[in-house]
C-alpha cells in the first residue's frame, strides 16, 4: 500500500525539496502551506514523479486549520505514515528589545504552537493506526544561542523539547519523533532574512567550517532518511545539518 506524508511549509524551501525527494520514493504527499501559489507548484512537481498529491491551505498557528489539514489528508489518502512538521518563520532579525509584541506572538504562533498542534493531531491518527514517523524542524538556533533571533531561537529550543518528550511518552506505541537542526540554508526564508540583514550572511558563512550555506536538497535527503528508512531505532534525536557550524559551540 502506498504510504502518505504530510509536509507543512511545503510550498517552498525545505518543505518543497523534501516533498519532491519523498515523491521519488513513491510516497503520496499532502502539501500544507499558507501560500496557494507555492503549494500548488509543489503539488505539480510531486505529481511529475508519478505519485498523488494534494494542496491544503492552512495557517498552522490556528488549531482548527491544523485539524482540517489532518482530516483532509485522511479523507484523501486514508493514512498518515510520515509527518514533516516544518512550517516556520524567522522574524525581522532585530535585537529582542527592538522587536514588537506582535512579532513575538506571530513567531511563537507559527513556529511553536503550529508544531505542537501538528504533532497533537497527527500523532493521534498515527497511534490509532499502529505508529508512524515524525520529523520536526528545529534549527542551529535551537541548539545554541544566537543574537538577533531570540524569539525564533526560543521556539526552536521548544521544538527540541517537544521531540524528546513525545518519545518519552509514545515510543512504546510505535511512534518515532526526531528533529533536524539545520544551519543557514539557501531557502527563500533565509535568503530574505539575509537580504534584510546582509552583515548576518557574511558572519554566518565565515562561521561555518565548510564555508558555505547548506542546500534544501541536502536537508531533504536527511529528512527522507529519518522518516522512511529502516533505521527504526533512531528516536528522539536532534540531527545537526549545518556544515559544522555548531560543532565547536
Amino acid at each position: 500500500m502506498t504510504k502518505t506524508a504530510i509536509i507543512t511549509g511545503g510550498g517552498s524551501g525545505l518543505g518543497q525539496s523534501t516533498a519532491i525527494r519523498m515523491a521519488q520514493e513513491g510516497i503520496n504527499i499532502a502539501v500544507v502551506d499558507v501560500s496557494e501559489k507555492g503549494g500548488n507548484e509543489t503539488v505539480e512537481k510531486v505529481k511529475a514523479h508519478g505519485v498523488d498529491a494534494i494542496f491544503i491551505k492552512a495557517d498552522v498557528s490556528k488549531a482548527e486549520e491544523v485539524k482540517k489539514y489532518v482530516d483532509e489528508t485522511m479523507e484523501k489518502f486514508g493514512s498518515i505514515d510520515y509527518f514533516f512538521n516544518n512550517a516556520g518563520i524567522s522574524g525581522s532579525g532585530k535585537y529582542y528589545l527592538d522587536t514588537t509584541i506582535e512579532e513575538i506572538e506571530q513567531i511563537v504562533g507559527i513556529n511553536l504552537l503550529g508544531a505542537l498542534y501538528g504533532v497533537r493531531y497527527v500523532a493521534e491518527v498515527m497511534l490509532k493506526n499502529g505508529g508512524g514517523s515524525i520529523v520536526n524542524t528545529a534549527s542551529s538556533a535551537g541548539v545554541i544561542g544566537q543574537d538577533s533571533v531570540v524569539t525564533y531561537s526560543a521556539t526552536k529550543h521548544g521544538i527540541i523539547g517537544l521531540t524528546k518528550s513525545m518519545v518519552a511518552e509514545y515510543a512504546k506505541d510505535g511512534l518515532r519523533v526526531n528533529a533536524i537542526a539545520p544551519g543557514p540554508t539557501e531557502t527563500p526564508m533565509v535568503k530574505s532574512f539575509f537580504e534584510a540583514n546582509p552583515q548576518m550572511k557574511e558572519n554566518a558563512t565565515s562561521g561555518i567550517p565548510q564555508k558555505r550555506l547548506g542546500t534544501p536538497e541536502e536537508v531533504a535527503e536527511l529528512v527522507t532518511f529519518l522518516l522512511t528508512s529502516k533505521a527504526e531505532y533512531i528516536n528522539g534525536e536532534v540531527i545537526r545539518i549545518d556544515g559544522g557550524f555548531t560543532s565547536t559551540k
